[in-house]
């Protein structure tokens, strides 16, 4: 048997973790197969089994790959070169949702996540992980208003924790109705007002 090079598994791992988002949009986790997945990227099972142990694997490695992007977003929440740290919520938000409109696969990866997938048996331990990216944000939200109440740019009389709490609870609702309604829509065509007065209303 010929032994394949560092860039060949890599290159059949790529096409196994693209296959799974196709078919976990497509048919849904539950219904998902690594049979399937196997057939869609071209490979034997063996092959599937040889880079990802189970299903759940497959799919938190399938979520990480996808969603490296969104990196970029977290870096408006502590950047020097904004003064008002309200700014920067407003276009870390503004960031997100653009890149979910702008990158096929990232949508898919959170239409699959929130739309497609039931976190029991085998997932339900990817709950917490699939989360983790959650509450690391709320972090930061907190961090970023409570600095803004220090500088001044806070309303007077809002605790910084419990807008940061709401804040991220605007988020999660918007993308849940943006994931469940169609381009063109005026949901759609309205998230960054949407987003510039959600903010507003924690200014001064």
């Amino acid at each position: 048997m010929v032994r394949k090079t560092k860039a060949e598994a890599e290159q059949t791992r790529r096409k196994i973790i693209d296959a799974a988002r196709c078919v976990f949009h497509e048919c849904g986790v539950s219904r998902t197969s690594l049979e399937k997945i196997a057939r869609v990227a071209g490979v034997t099972r063996g092959a599937v089994y040889w880079h990802f142990e189970n299903k759940a694997e497959l799919f938190f490695a399938m979520r990480e790959d996808s969603l490296a992007v969104l990196d970029e977003v977290d870096v408006y929440l502590d950047l020097p070169d904004i003064p008002n740290p309200i700014d920067g919520i407003e276009q870390s938000l503004q960031t997100f949702f653009h890149i979910i409109d702008e990158h096929a696969e990232v949508r898919q990866v959170f239409e699959i996540m929130t739309l497609r997938c039931e976190y029991v048996d085998e997932f339900s331990q990817l709950l917490q992980k699939v989360n983790k990216p959650r509450m690391d944000f709320l972090a930061q939200l907190i961090a970023s208003y409570q600095r803004a109440a220090d500088k001044g740019y806070l309303r007077p009389g809002l605790d910084p924790a419990g807008v940061a709490h709401d804040t991220l609870s605007f988020t999660v609702g918007l993308l849940n109705n943006w994931l469940s309604s169609q381009p063109g829509t005026l949901l759609r065509l309205k998230v960054q007002d949407m987003i510039h007065q959600h903010l507003a209303l924690r200014r001064p």
